[in-house]
């Protein structure tokens, strides 16, 4: 059995090499072959010449080094295709995903999943953070249709066959959750503990949780212009019965003033509602023509590998 480690490293200079030891430090428990590849996501810090170090005094490690910042999935992309192993691990770079419990995730796999997802009963992030946990815990239930009840999270294991069909999307909008979600339904969970963050703050902004959503949304699920159309229909109906309320009220009560107040409530409601069903919509054609000019996932600048 070979198992890779693949970790997207941010802002990770003072956390990644305990990550890696601690790595080390388990694998060794088993007689398994691994490799650990480390990303570097055009990190603002000196993360690149700690991974640049470990991998010339590792060969078990492999760095890759990005010419500028394309998130965390796209790391984790290119992790996938440079990856050998059999089993193909996906781990935080800031020692809140406990390593040392790796094992746990590999027995629970080889009882038949194809993909196994660690589970936090305490999240040990911050409030913002554990409130965009559950925002999008709950629009990938509804939007990419997540098994109901299962955690996910960015600590996750995967067979090889999963992670070759995730490396054939080519798009420069990529979300490791909804490609894993449309190549198969046979996902487990496996509780673990979640640790405090010691060294330094989340690289996830309001900005970027917003558009990570919005890349997995419009990319993997119609479901959202669906529900424009609902909307556009369900005011349509509501504007038709009330024209003929007013119609009615009218032959009814015939000094009743017609109210502007009301006209221009409706306007801006209806209007704003339409503004943001084209938004949603050039959102989609937007995201199509720059897929089409063949925006890359992901520039690589230098790779670096023990001789």
């Amino acid at each position: 059995m070979k198992i890779s480690v693949v970790i997207p490293c941010y802002g990770s200079e003072r956390t990644i090499e305990n990550v890696v030891n601690e790595v080390m430090t388990t694998m060794k428990q088993r007689d398994v072959d691994y490799e650990i590849i480390l990303v570097n996501d055009s990190s603002p810090d000196n993360v690149w010449e700690v991974i640049s170090r470990l991998a010339e005094e590792h060969d078990k490690i492999t760095g890759i080094n990005f010419a500028k910042n394309f998130g965390q999935h796209s790391a984790l992309m290119a992790g996938y295709r440079a990856c050998t192993g059999e089993f193909v691990l996906s781990l935080d770079d800031d020692g809140q995903t406990p390593a040392d419990e790796l094992f746990s995730l590999v027995d629970k796999l080889e009882e038949g999943y194809d993909v196994v997802y660690a589970t936090y009963d305490n999240k040990k992030h911050s409030g913002f953070r554990n409130l965009g946990s559950k925002v999008n815990d709950f629009m990938c239930e509804k939007l990419l249709g997540k098994p109901k009840g299962l955690m996910v999270s960015s600590y996750f294991i995967a067979r090889k066959f999963i992670i070759d069909e995730v490396c054939r999307y080519k798009n420069p909008y990529c979300y490791v959750l909804g490609l894993v979600l449309r190549t198969t339904n046979n996902i487990g969970g496996v509780p673990v503990n979640h640790r405090a963050r010691e060294i330094g703050h989340s690289g996830y902004t309001i900005k970027k949780l917003l558009g990570l959503w919005m890349n997995g949304f419009t990319a993997f699920s119609i479901k959202p212009l669906r529900l424009a159309t609902m909307l556009g229909v369900v005011f349509a109906m509501l504007g038709f019965f009330y024209t003929i309320y007013i119609v009615i009220n009218h032959f009814c009560n015939p000094l009743t003033p017609i109210g502007w107040s009301s006209t221009i409530a409706a306007i801006m409601v209806v209007g704003g509602l339409i503004l943001c069903v084209l938004g949603m919509i050039g959102e989609y054609l937007g995201r199509v023509y720059i897929s089409i000019n063949d925006a890359p996932q992901y520039v690589i600048k230098e790779l670096k590998k023990k001789e």
